[in-house]
């Protein structure tokens, strides 16, 4: 199992969240702020199996970015081993 967090400009989330979400992805969307990305940012929590990483990587590298300039990513991903999962 995996946790991956993806860190993106608050002007894509709604649509990355909007894929995954059509993917059957559990995504968990949480408002962040900081000087990370320099700018308004979200966060997105995702739970998946191991053999599933690449398919919700793959709708994070389609969604759309507004030019920011050359050389700025469109997100900061993690990917987490998770030791353990439940859902209460």
């Amino acid at each position: 199992m995996k946790l991956i967090i993806v860190i993106l400009g608050d002007e894509v989330a709604e649509e990355a969240l909007r894929d995954l979400i059509e993917r059957e992805f559990r995504v968990t969307r949480v408002a962040s702020t900081g000087g990370f990305l320099r700018r308004g940012n979200t966060t997105l929590l995702i739970g998946t199996q191991d053999d599933r990483v690449d398919d919700a990587l793959e709708v994070i590298r389609r969604v759309r970015t507004v030019q920011t300039g050359e050389g700025q990513p469109r997100a900061t991903v993690f990917v987490l081993d998770m030791e353990h999962f439940e859902q209460l």
